[in-house]
C-alpha cells in the first residue's frame, strides 16, 4: 500500500490497473468511496479498505451495488467527490438507480468504475459487455488500456463529471484491471469539502413531466461532451498518423484490444495507422469519419460485442460507402481476445500469409476447482448427501465458494444464476411442483439480495428449505466484511446484524442455527425441515478457515 500512497510526485511505481484507479481518485481529492466486492474489481475496494483512514477518505463495503451507487450519489449530491466500484454483474443490480441518476445529474464529481470479465475468469454465470449501458443510460464512458491510463482517465472522469454535473463510467476488462505497469505519480489531494445537501426538487425529484425535461437536458449534456471533450480529447489518439495519407488499411481499437493490435502490427512489420478510442461514449464521430475517409479497409479490434464496429458501419455510409469493414467476421465475439487472434486478423486484412505457431504445452491431468482444506462447506455438502437423495431433491445454488457444490465430488447443484436467485427460483419450483427444494445462500449473498426473496417465499406460502452458509466473511472475493461482522470497513465497532433475527422478522417459524461439525444434528434437522409445510431455514454457522486463522 506504500506504493499507492507514495508521495514521490513525478516518480514512477508499478501498480495494478485497479490500484492505479485508486491512485487517480486520491490525486483528485476523492472523499467518499463505496463498493460491493466482485472480481475483477475487488482490488479497488480492498485497497481503499487498507488505506482509507490514512488517506482521509470515507470507505464502505455496501450491502449490494445498487446501495453502493445510491450512497455515493448521496455524497455527490452533497458536494463531495465520490467513486463507486463494481464488477459487471453489479452494474445490472445498480442499473435501476443508475439510469435515473444520469437524468438528474450530480453536484460533486462522481466516477462509476465497472470491471467486465471476458472469458468468465471469475464470473461463472455469463460474459457481459457493460458498454451497452453507455447507450442505454446515456452515461459518458472511458475505456483505459494500461495502468497509467487507468490513473489518468480517472482524473479526466472527475473533471468531466464536475464540469457537466453528470456521473462518468470507466469500463475496464480483466486484463486491464489486473495488468501491472509503470504509473507516473501526481500529487495526492486531500478533499477538504464539507458535505451540504441543498434542496432542489427540480434536480433531484424525478417525476413527470419534469423527468422528460431532464432527458432533454441529459442529451444536450452528451452533445456538449462530444463536441467539447470527446472530439478534441487526446485520449482518442491516432498512432502511426504519418502513414495515414498513404496507407489504405487502418485499425480502430479500444481498451486492452489496442495493446494486442499494436503488438500484431509490430510482429508483422506493418505501418497501418491505428485510431485508439479511449472515449467510448459519446464517440468522436467526426474524428472517426476523418480517419476512415480515405481507407479501403478498416479492422475494428474490440472485446466482446461489436459496438464500435456497428458505429463505424454507420459512419462509413456518410463518408466512405465502399469501405471494407472487418471485425467480428475475423475475431471472436465469445471469450476474451488473445494476441494470436489479433495477429491472424491483421494478417488477413493485410493480405499476408501467416502461420501462427501453436505453443506446445505440457499435458496435465484435469483438475476441477476444490473447496479449501478445512472449509466448513465440506461438512454441509457431506451432511446434505446423508440427509437427502440427490436424485429426488432439487438443489439451487448462487455465486460464492459454495457454487463448487456442482462439481465433483459433490454434484449437488441443479441451477445457478445470481445472488438471491436460489431462493426465488426455488420458490417458483415449489409453487408448481411437489418436488423438494434445497436452496443454498451465502451470508454475504443473503444481505446482498437474499432477504427480498425470503420475504417473497414466506408471504406466498412456499416451503423450500433454505440453507444459509454463514462463514462470517465474503470469502470468494477476498474475505471482505459484511453486515454480520462487528466492524465497519472503516474499522469502527458496530453491533452485528444477525441473520437469524432477520429471518425471524421475515416470518420464518422453522429456524435452526447449527455448527455443521455436529453432523448428526445437522442431518437430522435437514430431514425434518424438508418435510415442513412452510419455509424452513438452517443457518450453517462455522467460520471460514482463513477467518479462524
Amino acid at each position: 500500500m506504500e506504493k499507492v500512497l507514495s508521495k514521490k510526485v513525478g516518480g514512477k511505481v508499478i501498480l495494478l490497473g485497479n490500484e492505479a484507479i485508486v491512485r487517480g481518485a486520491l490525486e483528485n481529492g476523492v472523499q467518499f468511496v463505496s463498493t460491493y466486492p466482485g472480481t475483477p474489481a475487488s482490488e479497488i475496494g480492498n485497497t481503499f479498505f487498507k488505506i482509507a483512514r490514512e488517506a482521509g477518505v470515507y470507505f464502505e463495503f455496501s450491502t449490494n451495488e445498487k446501495v453502493a451507487l445510491e450512497v455515493a450519489a448521496g455524497a455527490s449530491f452533497s458536494g463531495l467527490r465520490s467513486l463507486v466500484a463494481m464488477k459487471h454483474f453489479g452494474l445490472n443490480v445498480a442499473s435501476d438507480f443508475l439510469i435515473t441518476l444520469v437524468y438528474s445529474g450530480i453536484k460533486g464529481g462522481m466516477v462509476i468504475m465497472v470491471a467486465d470479465d471476458p472469458g468468465c475468469s471469475s464470473s461463472a454465470q455469463s460474459e457481459q459487455d457493460s458498454r451497452a449501458y453507455s447507450y442505454l443510460a446515456h452515461i459518458p464512458t472511458l475505456e483505459p488500456s494500461t495502468p497509467q491510463e487507468c490513473k489518468d482517465f480517472t482524473k479526466l472522469a472527475f473533471e468531466i463529471s464536475e464540469k457537466f454535473k453528470i456521473p462518468i463510467m470507466i469500463r475496464e476488462t480483466t486484463r486491464v484491471a489486473l495488468q501491472t505497469g509503470p504509473v507516473k505519480l501526481g500529487k495526492i489531494v486531500r478533499g477538504q469539502r464539507k458535505g451540504n445537501f441543498i434542496k432542489d426538487p427540480r434536480q433531484f425529484v424525478t417525476m413527470p413531466p419534469r423527468v422528460l425535461e431532464m432527458k432533454k437536458e441529459l442529451l444536450e449534456k452528451v452533445r456538449k461532451i462530444k463536441e467539447e471533450i470527446s472530439e478534441k480529447s487526446p485520449i482518442n489518439k491516432i498512432y502511426r498518423e504519418q502513414f495515414s495519407a498513404n496507407s489504405k488499411v487502418g485499425v480502430v481499437t479500444s481498451g486492452v484490444a489496442h495493446l494486442y493490435a499494436m503488438e500484431a502490427l509490430k510482429e508483422l512489420n506493418l505501418d497501418f495507422p491505428v485510431l485508439k478510442l479511449g472515449f467510448f461514449y459519446p464517440l468522436p464521430k467526426e474524428k472517426i469519419k476523418r480517419f476512415i475517409k480515405n481507407l479501403k479497409k478498416v479492422l475494428v479490434v474490440e472485446e466482446l460485442e461489436p459496438y464500435l464496429e456497428r458505429e463505424i458501419v454507420r459512419f462509413a455510409k456518410e463518408v466512405n460507402p465502399k469501405l471494407g469493414i472487418f471485425g467480428k467476421n475475423l475475431l471472436p465475439e465469445v471469450n476474451e481476445l488473445r494476441p494470436e487472434y489479433v495477429i491472424t486478423a491483421v494478417a488477413k486484412v493485410a493480405g499476408k500469409r501467416l502461420r501462427v505457431p501453436q505453443p506446445k504445452l505440457p499435458t496435465f491431468s484435469k483438475r476441477t476447482p476444490q473447496l479449501c482444506p478445512g472449509c466448513p462447506y465440506w461438512l454441509v455438502f457431506q451432511g446434505i448427501k446423508k440427509a437427502a437423495d440427490p436424485k429426488k431433491v432439487i438443489f439451487g445454488g448462487e455465486i460464492g465458494c459454495y457454487m463448487l457444490a456442482g462439481l465433483p465430488p459433490h454434484y449437488i447443484q441443479d441451477y445457478l444464476f445470481c445472488m438471491g436467485s436460489s431462493v426465488g427460483v426455488g420458490h417458483g419450483i415449489k409453487k408448481v411442483s411437489p418436488q423438494k427444494v434445497i436452496a443454498f445462500v451465502g451470508d454475504s449473498s443473503f444481505y446482498h439480495a437474499g432477504i427480498p426473496a425470503l420475504i417473497n417465499a414466506v408471504h406466498n406460502k412456499s416451503n423450500p428449505l433454505i440453507i444459509i452458509m454463514d462463514n462470517q466473511t465474503t470469502a470468494m472475493t477476498g474475505h471482505q466484511p459484511h453486515p454480520g461482522i462487528a466492524q465497519t470497513a472503516m474499522g469502527e465497532p458496530v453491533p452485528k446484524i444477525k441473520i437469524e433475527e432477520i429471518v425471524q422478522a421475515c416470518g420464518v417459524k422453522n429456524l435452526k442455527i447449527i455448527d455443521q461439525i455436529k453432523q448428526k444434528e445437522f442431518v437430522k434437522t435437514v430431514k425434518e425441515f424438508l418435510n415442513k409445510k412452510t419455509v424452513s431455514v438452517i443457518i450453517a454457522r462455522r467460520p471460514c478457515v482463513f477467518v479462524k486463522k
